[in-house]
């Protein structure tokens, strides 16, 4: 599902694993949305995320979940 942001960016819900997830995109966790704002790799194709908030999550590498992400449309 897609719809318009506040900024004028068009967002979309979007399945992300270890290999496509972006700085930029939000996942809710705990009920509260989480902006990634850093990646560090793994071993085994895993990921660190870090968050604005201070939060870190470690993604391994059979991991799916949904994060909005901005979609440019240039």
């Amino acid at each position: 599902m897609t719809g318009w942001a506040p900024s004028g960016a068009l967002a979309a819900n979007v399945e992300i694993t270890s290999i496509n997830v972006r700085r930029g995109d939000v996942i809710q966790i705990g009920g509260q949305p989480c902006r990634v704002t850093d990646l560090l790799q793994l071993p085994g194709g895993a990921k660190r995320l870090f968050f604005e908030s201070g939060e870190v999550l470690t993604m391994h590498a059979r991991s799916r979940l949904i994060a909005l992400r901005m979609m440019r449309k240039w």
